[in-house]
Formats: C-alpha cells, structure tokens, sequence
C-alpha cells in the first residue's frame, strides 16, 4: 500500500516539473516574440519622440508649392487690403464700402494665417511693403497686383471715380489671387492650403461677379 502511494506521490511530482516547464518555455517564447516586434517598431521611420508632433506633421505635409503660395499671397492680400482701407474715407457708394469692409474681413486673418504656416515651415514671412507694388505680370506668383502708380491714382480719386477704379482694379487683383488659388490646388501639399485656396476662389469669384454687376 506504502508502495503504491509512493509512486503517485513520483507520478505527480514529475507531471508538475513537467507541466511548470512547459509553461516557462512558452513565456520564454512569447517574449522573445514580443521582443522581436518591439525592436522593430522602435526602428520604424516615424517622428522622434521628442520632436513636437504639430512641427513634424507640418514639415512633412507640405511641399514647394504650398510654400510660393503663400509667399505670393501675402503680398498680394497685404494689398488688397490697402485698397480696401481707402474706400471708408473716399468711396460715394455704400455698396463699395461695404464690399471693401468684406474683403479687408477675409483677407486680414488669411495673411495671418499664411504667415503661420511659414513660420512653421522654417521659411522666411515677406517683409511688410515687399513686392506690394512690384506690378508682376498676371503669369507670375503676383498676378493682378497693382503698380505704383495705380494705386497713387486711386488714392486721389473719390467718390463716383473711386468706386469706379476701385472695382476695375479690384476685379484684376482678383483675378490674379483666383489663379494663384487654382495652381494651388492643382500642385500643392498641405491640405489647409489647399482649403484656403479653395475658399479663395469661391469668394473672390463671388465678389467679381458682384463687382461687374454694380459696374454694370
């Protein structure tokens, strides 16, 4: 009996040793497995981990095309808005001055918006009066922007003549900003660009069809 309670207590021994065993050598496995993928994962070309998440995701979003857009866009609403703060003072119609108010509304915070980006971007803002009155051909990242000297005739006209020069040169400007917008979305990167760019050309040509309408 002695005998037989004997070799139970061996059989159950060595089926414990055996089954501990099993169970080590599948933890063993399993972490070295996990170990694998780690290392891996740890290797993959993301961001380093301190690297601000916004700055990573900003330099590698956007590309050459977003950066000439907004550099030839700020000039170009820098100017318009210029225009726009003549017209409380010497536009005749109510119209004009509140299309002027419109454009100076919506272009302010889009400069201010552009310059972030670049900053962002590690590129240089356009310094205030840079190219304002360069006059670029309507092919160039200037299209539509006024010279020299029509924006000193504009600043002595008043009234009807005002209103008049106001919406024939604003209606070039815009003209200009429209297709800046649409090389915009055809080439560019980053897509809050690329929605600026499409608002822009919504806007804008609403107002140049508003623009025709008074002018008749």
């Amino acid at each position: 009996m002695s005998t037989n309670r004997s070799l139970i207590r061996r059989t159950a021994a060595v089926v414990a040793v055996a089954t501990a065993s099993l169970v080590l050598a599948a933890c063993g496995s399993g972490k070295d497995d996990t170990a694998g993928h780690g290392g891996h994962g740890a290797q993959s070309p993301s961001a380093p981990a301190s690297a601000p998440a916004s700055a990573s995701a900003a330099q590698g979003r956007h590309n050459a095309a977003d950066t000439a857009f907004a550099k030839g866009m700020i000039p170009h609403h820098r100017q318009a808005v210029e225009m726009a703060d003549l017209a409380p003072s010497r536009a005749g119609s109510a119209e004009v001055k509140q299309l002027a108010e419109q454009i100076k509304k919506a272009q302010d915070p889009e400069i201010k918006t552009l310059s972030g980006w670049l900053t962002s971007w590690g590129e240089q803002v356009p310094a205030e009066g840079a190219a304002d009155h360069s006059g670029h051909g309507s092919g160039g990242a200037g299209g539509g922007m006024m010279t020299g000297d029509e924006m000193d005739q504009l600043k002595k006209a008043s009234g009807k003549a005002f209103d008049t020069a106001f919406m024939q040169l604003m209606i070039k400007h815009h003209d200009g900003a429209v297709a800046m917008a649409r090389t915009e979305k055809a080439d560019g990167a980053f897509p809050e660009a690329k929605a600026m760019a499409d608002a822009i050309i919504t806007s804008q040509t609403a107002e140049i069809d508003r623009m025709k309408g008074l002018l008749g």
